[in-house]
């Protein structure tokens, strides 16, 4: 099934066979976009909702000197825009990080099949405030924490979304941000990313090279990171499942 990540790790179990049909069968066939293309700028209408089967997209916002601010990096099994269901347009821009598979979820058809499964509305409404939850967190990383602080935490909150639908390995998963990207998900330089990422590499955490990340000792920069877990409403058994949490 197209959408079988969705929630993977979280409320999917709660989801019946007839309601995971459903939801696949109101998604388009699946799409290939390009790394780096920008899908949606800020204020567009919306009149479909986008389902992230693989690679990594953001979205952003840009200052008036013209710096670029990520305020949210999405992984596969994501909807990146479903809360443009309700809200109807986005007062941000959405963008392509890697190459990408998605496919889309029409709002008409989303409305006609809400309607006929509500406990569905229920759970798609869950994953966008799934989305608040991450945003309150990444503002607590950029209010709180130090340089080293804040790039430990996206690193362990990464390597959580992605173990939960089964994509770190040996604790390596898949990396395609560039430093510049780091640094504008987090506040800061490429060249302070660069001096963080080596005091990372040097205290044996974790090691980022060839679009590649290898935790070395995820308990150790969690606590760096002062990283919690919680907010990402994992499952017992998704944690069990190679997810260990400070």
């Amino acid at each position: 099934m197209l959408s079988d990540n969705f929630l993977r790790g979280r409320r999917r179990r709660e989801l019946s066979d007839e309601e995971k049909a459903g939801l696949d069968e109101i998604l388009t066939a699946p799409v290939t976009l390009p790394k780096r293309k920008v899908v949606t700028s800020r204020g567009d209408v919306v009149n479909r909702s986008t389902f992230l089967i693989s690679g990594f997209m953001c979205r952003y916002m840009d200052g008036a000197d013209g710096h670029r601010q990520l305020v949210s990096v999405q992984t596969p099994g994501d909807f990146v825009d479903l809360h443009g269901y309700p809200l109807q347009r986005l007062d941000h821009d959405v963008a392509t990080i890697s190459e990408c598979q998605v496919a889309y979820a029409p709002h008409d058809k989303l409305t006609e099949l809400i309607e006929r499964l509500p406990h569905l509305g229920r759970v798609l409404w869950f994953s966008t405030l799934l989305d608040a939850a991450l945003h309150r967190e990444w503002i607590f990383r950029l209010g709180r924490l130090d340089a080293v602080g804040r790039v430990a935490h996206m690193l362990s909150e990464t390597y959580c979304r992605l173990d939960a639908v089964g994509l770190v390995e040996d604790g390596t998963f898949a990396w395609p941000l560039t430093q510049q990207d780091l640094g504008e998900a987090c506040g800061l330089t490429s060249v302070h990313v660069n001096r963080t990422l080596r005091v990372l590499r040097e205290a044996g955490m974790v090691e980022v090279s060839d679009r590649m990340v290898t935790v070395m000792d995820f308990d150790r920069l969690a606590n760096t990171g002062e990283f919690q877990p919680d907010y990402l409403y994992l499952e017992d058994e998704a944690r069990d499942d190679g997810v260990r949490t400070p």
